[in-house]
């Protein structure tokens, strides 16, 4: 009927306005319901036009200006839907000076929510141009939380991937295909109003109604479920809980996701703390980076992985590390990550200010810390290996604000212990450069870890050793960092290497042979015997081949005469050991007599022991069993286990030079159990001692499975040195069986060791020559054979295993004897006594 309507109704009959008038809005009213109804049929965009010719007609009609709204809002042009809304009010005011009628006003706030067609699946999210990698752990517990707390705040460091994290947990929550959820960043704002104003600008608000924020922002979101993310939270800490308490009051189905640097400190408030990436995630994303910056480039995943670690697995950093391929090579990254702040600068330039540089992204968290707080974390900067509450107070002067460090994500907190990533420490240790307090605080910092070493240095030689090496292990790194720093004045240098040293030397740190060549370069600033016991200490006992007798015997008088033994209890195990090593008859019964009645109680029973050592190198196992003995018992005493496992390691070899194979068995299990609890991996060298010990009683299947067990126990975190033994055994097994070539790749692996540990050429020729001279007899080599036999000769005397020279004389003297080859070899099965070494050899191994 309305498409027969012509012109103006009743245009020639001039008297009857009143009547034309009437069935204009008639004819108004009629188009207004047809409009209706093709809108409730989806056909928006068929009237969208004429709605607009209507409206234009019309421009103070309510209802019409709601119509051409809800066309708008359902073509998906929801900002001029709005924008009608504004210019429909600001006319009924200005005019006819009224506020738009409830039907209006429904509209408009059904428009806000998106409840129009396109708009209701268009949440307002940030745009996502790059691959999500990793953090499915962390999607999972997040998305777990939104089920049990309707406020959940995801904490962590500056660049550790929270907004984004939080981007991917909306995106798979139910909500999201509602529409009804919306993400709010307030890295801009920095008042109460700016975040008020930030929430409005997501949910659609251009301009603020009469009532009052607050409400408005409740009427906005209204009842049904709803996921709001508030993101950046941290400078607005408390502005946001109070919003936060305050909607949540108010819209029982609402949920709100906070992403901050540290927490609100509510009540209701579930906190997920958010930390780096596992090194294979961050290795996983920075490959995934890199495919983008240079697609196609291959990568050294090792090369890879060290950067990540050096990054602290920051996402940030990974991301800005990997944009540097652009113009550099993986290696030159790597090379230039000791100046990371001004490498890693060239980050996304549509990024938040805060987030195009690792810098700013450590600059915006200091920025929000107090002056106090400030103080104190340049101050904890100097703790390359973190440290706990003790060392901070007596270092920085204050822990006041350190529990506030942590909850601004500054600090972590674990087991006791505070520490910081290293891209934060690096950050503040430059603060606490240009504070001009550097010197008074690494002053201190030397201080107190020389009174920590002084004190638990005797007691790594008593009952409570364990406690002791765990608490050094601990303060490990910064112990190193005290040394080198003490470089500078010789007598704390001194002192706090010598009070190190011991436990260095169990720990076999590679790094203390460095830093003893650097306190002797001090020379005769140093006191007599301590210069004498270094000298001894950098020549006997470092990770060079061992040196001729003539060359030792002055460095063993020096720590004699200067009175190195009588001051340190670790010259006499260290000194009298060469005593016993280089055969110097002259010293050793007068220098053994003194030990044995040293001052201190471990020297004493160290004492024993090397007397044992020495008697059984001159046949007289009667007097090596009593000094033994009285080793045994006086370390028992002490409970000091690195003591006891000597003593029970060479108690084992008597007992095997007997014959007596269970009860070296027994000695080698206890002395196993005893290195474990030290936690140093002595148990690995222990359980292939065992190996042997079982081989040599005819118990292959008791020797495969002690060695298999000390395989199974190698990790970074052991002393390298362990896996010499180990490797010997595992070459002379495989030898035993017949499998030659398995036994070749053995002694590489023992060579390649050697280079890992820093030995030079001549230190590995010798680690390695008794094993490969076996090898080539076991082949048949004989002239191969002969070159290699005067360097492993020495080796076994230098290791003061005689037998194992006498064996390789005979076997070499007769070549035609060859190594059994038994079925099943590949687990060394059955061959029984046909592997049992001679019952000379001592636990070192036959042939190790």
């Amino acid at each position: 009927m309305l498409g027969l309507w012509r012109g103006a109704p009743l245009a020639d009959v001039g008297e009857l306005e009143f009547a034309a008038a009437r069935w204009e809005a008639l004819r108004v009213s009629a188009a207004e319901d047809r409009f209706e109804a093709e809108l409730r049929l989806g056909g928006h965009e068929t009237i969208l036009a004429e709605v607009e010719a209507a409206s234009a007609r019309h421009p103070l009609h309510e209802r019409l200006a709601a119509l051409r709204m809800r066309s708008l809002a359902a073509a998906g042009r929801q900002s001029e839907a709005l924008a009608v809304f504004e210019n429909v009010r600001g006319r009924l005011d200005e005019e006819l000076g009224v506020e738009p009628g409830q039907e209006l006003r429904d509209t408009h706030l059904a428009v806000l929510r998106g409840e129009y067609g396109q708009a209701r699946a268009r949440p307002r999210l940030p745009l996502r141009l790059t691959s999500f990698v990793g953090r499915e752990h962390e999607l999972k517990q997040i998305l777990g939380l939104m089920d049990t707390s309707r406020l959940i705040t995801i904490v962590g460091p500056g660049g550790a991937g929270k907004s984004r994290l939080a981007d991917e947990v909306v995106i798979r929550h139910p909500v999201h295909r509602s529409g009804r959820l919306w993400f709010v960043s307030l890295a801009a704002a920095d008042t109460p109003e700016g975040l008020v104003d930030a929430v409005l600008r997501s949910l659609g608000v251009r301009q603020a109604e009469p009532a009052t924020p607050l409400e408005q922002v409740a009427e906005l979101i209204q009842d049904d479920p709803a996921v709001l993310v508030l993101d950046n939270c941290e400078r607005l800490v408390e502005d946001v809980a109070q919003l936060a308490h305050e909607l949540l009051e108010r819209l029982p189905y609402l949920n709100i996701l906070i992403t901050s640097r540290q927490s609100l400190a509510v009540v209701g408030e579930a906190v997920y703390q958010l930390g780096p990436l596992e090194e294979p995630e961050a290795v996983r994303l920075f490959l995934d980076r890199a495919a983008g910056v240079r697609p196609g480039v291959a990568l050294d995943e090792a090369v890879v992985a060290g950067v990540c670690r050096r990054l602290d697995g920051l996402p940030l950093a990974l991301e800005l590390a990997a944009a540097r391929l652009r113009t550099m090579s993986m290696t030159q990254i790597a090379r230039r990550l000791d100046d990371r702040f001004r490498l890693l600068t060239s980050g996304n330039r549509t990024a938040l200010p805060h987030q195009r540089t690792l810098h700013a992204v450590v600059e915006w968290s200091w920025d929000l810390l107090s002056d106090e707080e400030r103080m104190l974390a340049r101050r904890f900067a100097v703790f390359t290996g973190g440290a706990g509450e003790a060392a901070v107070e007596a270092v920085c002067g204050s822990v006041y604000v350190l529990d506030s460090l942590v909850e601004k994500s500054f600090v972590e907190a674990t087991g006791g212990r505070y520490r910081m990533l290293e891209t934060i420490r690096v950050y503040a240790a430059e603060e606490l450069r240009r504070s001009g307090e550097q010197a008074e605080v690494r002053a201190g910092f030397v201080r107190y870890f020389r009174l920590l070493a002084e004190e638990h240095e005797p007691a790594l030689r008593s009952h409570d050793q364990v406690r002791a090496f765990a608490v050094l292990d601990a303060d490990h790194d910064n112990l190193i960092d005290a040394m080198r720093t003490a470089i500078a004045d010789e007598d704390a240098a001194w002192r706090l290497l010598l009070s190190l040293y011991w436990y260095w030397y169990t720990r076999y740190d590679a790094r203390s042979e460095k830093l003893v060549a650097d306190v002797l370069a001090f020379g005769d600033a140093l006191p007599a015997d301590v210069r004498a016991l270094l000298t001894a200490i950098r020549v006997l006992g470092g990770n060079q081949a061992v040196p001729p007798a003539a060359e030792a015997r002055p460095l063993v008088d020096a720590c004699i005469r200067t009175g190195a033994v009588e001051r340190f209890a670790v010259a006499v195990p260290f000194v009298l050991a060469a005593v016993t090593v280089y055969g110097f008859a002259d010293l050793a019964e007068a220098e053994l007599r003194k030990a044995r009645e040293h001052r201190d109680p471990w020297a004493r029973a160290s004492a024993y022991w090397l007397e044992a050592t020495a008697r059984g190198e001159d046949g007289d196992w009667e007097g090596a069993m009593k000094a033994l003995a009285e080793a045994l018992r006086r370390f028992e005493e002490l409970g000091e286990r690195i003591g006891l496992v000597m003593t029970l390691n060479s108690l084992a070899r008597a007992r095997s030079i007997g014959g007596e194979h269970e009860a070296a068995i027994a000695a080698l299990e206890r002395g196993a159990v005893l290195a474990a609890e030290i936690g140093i991996g002595e148990e690995i060298w222990h359980l292939t001692e065992l190996a042997g010990e079982r081989s040599r009683a005819g118990d292959q299947e008791g020797a495969l499975h002690a060695v298999e067990l000390a395989r199974s126990l190698v990790n970074p975190r052991v002393r390298r040195h362990s896996e010499i033994g180990l490797w010997r055994r595992v070459a002379e097994l495989h030898r035993r069986t017949g499998e030659l070539e398995e036994a070749k790749l053995a002694i590489g692996e023992l060579a390649a060791l050697g280079d890992a540990l820093s030995m030079d050429e001549r230190a590995v020729a010798q680690l390695v020559a008794p094993a490969r001279l076996a090898n080539l007899l076991a082949a048949g080599r004989v002239e191969a054979a002969r070159e290699l036999f005067p360097v492993a000769v020495q080796t076994c005397l230098n290791e003061r295993v005689a037998a194992t020279a006498a064996e390789l004389l005979a076997r070499l003297s007769t070549p035609t004897a060859r190594a059994p080859n038994c079925p099943g070899t590949r687990r060394w099965r059955n061959c029984q006594n046909q592997s049992a070494s001679s019952s000379g050899s001592n636990g070192s191994g036959a042939i190790r």
